[in-house]
């Protein structure tokens, strides 16, 4: 519990504030090193004086020191004296976590003050969270030399300068009624800050998330969850860890939290974001797409809880295509220079009708010599598809040499808008020689 000194109004009170922030301790941490235990009846000096009796050395007398670096107990690596370190200061206050005091009026006069309404408030640039009012019921009389004593909570949720302010109003033994204003100005800092990338491969997005620790404690991530706008699912992807832990039941009921140490230790995670299969269009904030935010909770060495949200995330702007071309069938057996049918769907994914359309394989040098063909007429027709459907279609093909072989440059033209549309991705297909 540490103590604050606020800065109040001048003038004569009997009362006055005083604000002590309550907080776990701290483990007492001592080096391993070691000491002669004669250094504590007599002190160095005494091996410089001849004159002087030496005492009898004792079974743990080590007067050069030689073994004072070696651990007697595993428990001495750690340094760990088995004792508690009550907070010495305010202490620094980071966002997310729980601000609590413990404040007590005290009367430091010779008479008794009666009908005192006490107001606690924290102020920020923001605004005014009000956290204790008596009005409705004032303490009857604090006795001289008493005091009256409360607790309150915040969850702090801005950045930057804090002040929590206490008022009293009073009538002190004159019966004088008197307002008594005291402020206690403290900062609040960031905890961690997250920094995030995201890469998008073909119809899947991936976003990494590092987080690095700002404070000077070491913390436990009990919980870094991916929260995906509406347009997406989310998966974390993990490292594969040994089996017996990987598919343990146990260590999916009791997760053991993320340590992320103190002092700039980061921690980076992974997350693959897949679009719905209800279709819906992202989401648009000044022209990007929002994926969704990070809930992130953590607690300190001695389990101190602190919570954090971010604000949304958002990924690189996505061209959507008007258009969707997609392979739904390919024969299990492709027979040497016999006709086959390969099964399409063509999606138009517009707010309006398109087409009709003409399919056919494109004629650019690029895809080389080209050993799968259209048999028959060399392009296809399809008749306009309506706003948000799709027609399947069956194209007629035939391949001219044996083994593996690609289908390449499948092409889908707008006659009425005059455009094309990109090509269909490489489909590989095995050719029998009969």
């Amino acid at each position: 519990m540490s103590q604050s000194q606020g800065q109040g109004h001048g003038g004569s009170h009997s009362l006055a504030f005083r604000v002590m922030r309550l907080c776990r301790p701290s483990f007492n941490v001592d080096p391993p090193l070691r000491l002669d235990p004669a250094d504590l009846f007599v002190g160095e000096d005494l091996f410089d004086d001849p004159s002087a009796a030496h005492p009898s050395p004792s079974p743990d007398s080590d007067p050069n020191y030689r073994s004072r670096f070696l651990l007697h107990h595993f428990s001495d690596a750690m340094g760990l004296s088995g004792l508690l370190v009550l907070p010495q200061s305010f202490g620094a206050i980071y966002l997310g976590e729980t601000f609590c005091s413990y404040i007590s009026i005290n009367n430091s006069s010779n008479l008794e003050v009666r009908e005192i309404i006490i107001k606690a408030e924290i102020q920020t640039e923001r605004q005014r969270i009000l956290l204790l009012d008596t009005s409705k019921s004032p303490v009857e009389s604090i006795r001289a030399g008493g005091r009256y004593d409360f607790i309150v909570e915040h969850d702090v949720k801005e950045l930057g300068p804090h002040t929590l302010v206490c008022t009293a109003l009073y009538n002190d033994g004159d019966g004088e009624r008197k307002y008594l204003p005291q402020f206690f100005k403290f900062i609040v800092a960031n905890p961690l800050s997250v920094r995030t990338k995201v890469r998008v491969i073909k119809e899947t997005t991936f976003l990494e998330a590092c987080i690095e620790n700002h404070t000077k404690s070491n913390l436990f991530m009990d919980q870094v969850d991916f929260e995906p706008a509406q347009c997406y699912s989310a998966t974390i992807l993990k490292g594969d860890g040994h089996h017996s832990e990987k598919d343990s039941p146990t260590r999916e009921t009791f997760k053991p939290p993320t340590l992320i140490r103190s002092g700039g230790g980061i921690y980076n995670y992974l997350y693959q974001l897949k679009t719905s299969s209800d279709g819906s269009a992202p989401t648009k904030v000044e022209g990007s797409n929002v994926l969704g935010k990070l809930q992130i909770t953590w607690r300190t060495n001695l389990g101190e809880p602190g919570r954090l949200q971010t604000q949304q995330i958002l990924g690189t702007p996505a061209a959507k295509k008007e258009i969707e071309l997609q392979v739904v069938e390919v024969p299990s057996i492709i027979n040497l220079q016999k006709p086959f049918m390969l099964k399409l769907n063509l999606t138009n994914q517009t707010d309006r009708e398109l087409g009709p359309f003409e399919v056919s394989l494109s004629q650019n040098a690029s895809y080389g010599e080209r050993v799968v063909m259209i048999n028959g007429l060399q392009s296809m027709v399809l008749s306009q598809v309506q706003a948000l459907e799709s027609t399947n279609f069956h194209l007629n093909l035939i391949a001219t040499k044996p083994g593996i072989q690609r289908i390449t440059g499948i092409t889908v033209y707008d006659s009425r808008e005059m455009k094309s549309y990109e090509p269909l991705p490489d489909l590989e297909i095995f050719v029998d020689m009969d």
